[in-house]
């Protein structure tokens, strides 16, 4: 490949935190006034491979970076923002970086004002000079019309539909001089559908200029309507790149899904029996207000002594649909489990109906990291069950010798690597925290169990034996199980089915064999359906 045919070059980049690969190898390649999509699960290294390309502290405070960087054919040392704005890279952020008691013209010249001296400056230094306010706002204008923003240049930002801001943030990265490279991280993430479009539009409009552009984002939909080309990263791996007129939404989906990952659990052994009219979590109309993870609105059936997965990208709604259950968050709609209708206003409602719940924040609401194993294990159950106490007359007294036989019992069941139940939970491996979360939930002997992310940050091994636990207890004990994660391959070791949502909505609801194209569409709330 000729150097100069391409803007960028990353080169066999390979990045390293604390002894954990994060990229391997990975290429990337982009031609002047090309837009080039970015594509990848959660934690498929796109975020880190940007990084490294806007030099950001987190990269050179952790050793640095392997492979090689060219910008226009000559290598380049980003070791900062600054440098990567010196060789005409720009971002526009999915988080606005925007001053609010600012006005448009203040925000797209920050830190490139335009000033003339005067007598005061000459003394007191530069800082003190006269803003051109006309020069500037004629700037900011130029740059609002290269996007097609019939907004004042003039106004403040305060107050402003979210989709001004995003088109502000884009006036401010074009108006840099000598703009070669922008990134667009999941530009569209917040904007309305309409909003969304035009913004389609004027990447292509800033890419007739020549400016080229990195379009990170999971929507097939998008990638087909706009960008030229495409790669794909899987697991910090550099998988494959297309041009976009040679590939197809299906391929690319499964490019993205693709593992060579066998089940982690062996369920050839199958007792159950399930009824389908038999409903363990029935969803109607089912919203809820989880700041990042909202559920806009899903109807759903969860039958009785199922293992039901839910997974998805981040920010599309899974972990909304437990913490609303449980309580955690405002939710509306109908929530019915067993039977029964849920009062979703009252926080220990589900709690007192034999529903039980891991959190995907074990530190935050699952464990009290300053008191023991044991605590730990028993206090959820002693307060909403009272069990572990003991009537002496009309006093109810701590029960230490049955907590202390069930601890025990559950840390060797779950292999809880500890010195003993008086450890505290705050000084486990994360792993074992999980296991104890697990534990907790378990001693509530719940009918419906609801885990989320219950392999989030720990070990293979360790990863293995908490779904082979939870796949034995729904065989064993009949509990339905509900578990919410990001790891696809994990979903498809365990569940009966799995529901993919996307946008607070249910995409679709798969077999655990059905094709990587189908979950992968489905992930991506593409409009196309996949086929096997």
């Amino acid at each position: 490949m000729e150097n100069t045919d391409y803007i960028l070059k990353m080169d066999n980049i390979s990045k390293e935190y604390s002894g954990n690969r994060v990229l391997k190898g990975v290429n990337l390649y982009i031609k002047p006034g090309e837009i080039h999509a970015l594509m990848g699960e959660n934690g498929a290294g796109k975020s880190t491979l940007m990084n490294i390309l806007f030099g950001m502290p987190v990269i050179h405070s952790t050793g640095g970076f392997e492979g090689t960087v060219e910008i226009a054919g000559e290598p380049a040392n980003i070791d900062s923002p600054i440098k990567a704005m010196e060789f005409g890279i720009g971002m526009v952020h999915q988080e606005f970086m925007l001053l609010p008691g600012f006005t448009v013209t203040e925000n797209i010249k920050v830190g490139r004002e335009i000033t003339t001296p005067n007598l005061i400056s000459r003394i007191l230094g530069s800082s003190m000079e006269t803003l051109e306010m006309e020069a500037m706002a004629a700037d900011a204008r130029k740059a609002l019309d290269t996007i097609g923003l019939q907004i004042d240049e003039n106004v403040h930002v305060a107050g402003l539909p979210v989709g001004y801001m995003q088109f502000i943030e884009i006036a401010r990265e074009i108006d840099k001089t000598g703009i070669k490279l922008l990134v667009f991280d999941e530009p569209t993430a917040v904007l309305t559908e309409s909003e969304a479009e035009r913004l389609l539009e004027t990447m292509k409009v800033i890419a007739s200029k020549g400016i080229a552009i990195v379009f990170i984002t999971h929507r097939l939909d998008e990638v087909m309507a706009v960008a030229d080309s495409m790669t794909v990263l899987r697991d910090g791996e550099f998988v494959a790149r297309r041009e976009i007129k040679d590939t197809s939404a299906s391929e690319i989906a499964e490019l993205m899904i693709g593992r060579k990952v066998e089940k982690l659990v062996d369920k050839t052994v199958d007792n159950r029996k399930l009824d389908p009219e038999n409903i363990a979590v029935r969803l109607k109309d089912y919203h809820v207000d989880m700041p990042g993870e909202r559920v806009n609105g899903i109807d759903l059936d969860i039958i009785k002594g199922e293992i039901f997965g839910i997974g998805g990208l981040a920010g599309q709604g899974k972990l909304g649909i437990p913490n609303g259950i449980m309580g955690l968050y405002p939710a509306e709609g109908e929530v019915i489990i067993n039977g029964k209708t849920m009062n979703l206003s009252n926080l220990g409602e589900a709690l007192h109906n034999d529903v039980a719940f891991v959190s995907e924040d074990r530190k935050g609401v699952g464990l009290l990291l300053d008191e023991s194993i044991e605590q730990n294990i028993i206090f959820g159950s002693m307060y909403t069950d009272h069990k572990f106490l003991k009537k002496i007359g009309w006093m109810k007294l701590y029960d230490s010798k049955a907590a202390k036989e069930h601890a025990e019992k559950m840390v060797k069941e779950l292999d809880i690597r500890c010195t003993g139940i008086k450890q505290s939970a705050g000084s486990l491996s994360g792993g074992n925290q999980q296991k104890v979360c697990l534990a907790k939930a378990l001693t509530l002997n719940p009918n419906v169990l609801f885990v989320s992310e219950p392999t989030r940050g720990i070990d293979i091994g360790a990863k293995k034996l908490v779904l082979e636990t939870l796949a034995k207890l729904n065989q064993e004990t009949g509990m339905t199980v509900v578990m919410v994660s990001s790891e696809l391959v994990e979903l498809r070791s365990v569940c009966d089915r799995i529901a993919i949502v996307s946008e607070g909505k249910i995409a679709s609801i798969l077999s655990p064999d059905a094709s990587d194209v189908e979950f992968g569409l489905a992930m991506s709330g593409s409009k196309e359906k996949g086929g096997n």
